[in-house]
């Protein structure tokens, strides 16, 4: 994926882009036509991102206990 985002703004630049991307994806899914395989990858984006903002924090907490 890259090297890690240690800098506290990048790590926001990268939670946002994340963020637009589910938003532009919700946006474009008809409910008409949605199926559970397309629920199942939305619960799983965000997942990820809620998986992120916790490393994140704990990347933050840990360099402030040095």
């Amino acid at each position: 994926m890259g090297s890690p985002t240690h800098n506290k703004n990048s790590q926001l630049d990268f939670l946002k882009h994340r963020l637009n991307m589910f938003l532009d994806i919700l946006e474009a899914i008809d409910p008409e036509d949605t199926d559970l395989d397309d629920i199942d990858r939305l619960i799983t984006m965000i997942d990820e991102l809620e998986s992120k903002i916790r490393e994140f924090n704990n990347r933050e907490l840990s360099e402030s206990v040095k």
